[in-house]
């Protein structure tokens, strides 16, 4: 059994998640759960995902005394592979200056980095082509370890046109699914 865990942030991608996960359960013997952040969740409050859903309450609504479970590091270790998909500009940041103030960041933080980890980026393309966005993915690339699956060229939400929406779902499960068969 693999445990795949996602983490959605803020981006108008999160709209992909509930496919995403589809994707990901039609294989046997594969296991999803899903974190979304708060500004991720505003794009998916109306869509069902087939899964269990995180949010940022459930970390400090589950926790009542010392020697309870903790809610991230209980994600951390039941994970096998985490898949960041979108990874918007924000949490790109704060994972790369070691950011963790939210129940994402926090598994991400804590996470064992010999573990796969994939991130998806999705942002405008300003965002994108902004020089701390290369830093930052260095960072996560050369120190982190994380593999990457580069953003995509399209008309994005905001209207704009060029690199920066995130690559479609199908492409992201073949590409995690593949890594799991090797």
């Amino acid at each position: 059994m693999t445990n795949i865990l996602i983490g959605a942030t803020g981006s108008v991608a999160a709209v992909k998640i509930p496919l995403l996960v589809y994707l990901f359960q039609k294989v046997p013997n594969v296991n999803v759960k899903v974190i979304l952040t708060e500004s991720a969740y505003f794009f998916v409050k109306d869509a069902t995902i087939s899964c269990e859903v995180y949010r940022e309450k459930d970390e400090w609504s589950e926790w009542k005394k010392v020697s309870d479970p903790i809610l991230h590091i209980e994600l951390r270790n039941w994970a096998d592979i985490m898949v960041i998909a979108p990874l918007d500009a924000n949490t790109l940041g704060k994972i790369a200056n070691g950011l963790c103030d939210n129940l994402l960041t926090c598994v991400l933080r804590a996470w064992d980095i010999n573990k796969t980890m994939i991130a998806c980026p999705a942002m405008n393309t300003g965002m994108w082509n902004h020089p701390l966005t290369d830093i930052h993915m260095r960072i996560l690339q050369d120190t982190l370890g994380f593999k990457m699956i580069d953003p995509i060229s399209k008309k994005l939400a905001c209207g704009d046109t060029g690199i920066g929406a995130m690559a479609e779902a199908t492409y992201i499960s073949d590409y995690v699914l593949n890594l799991l068969k090797q």
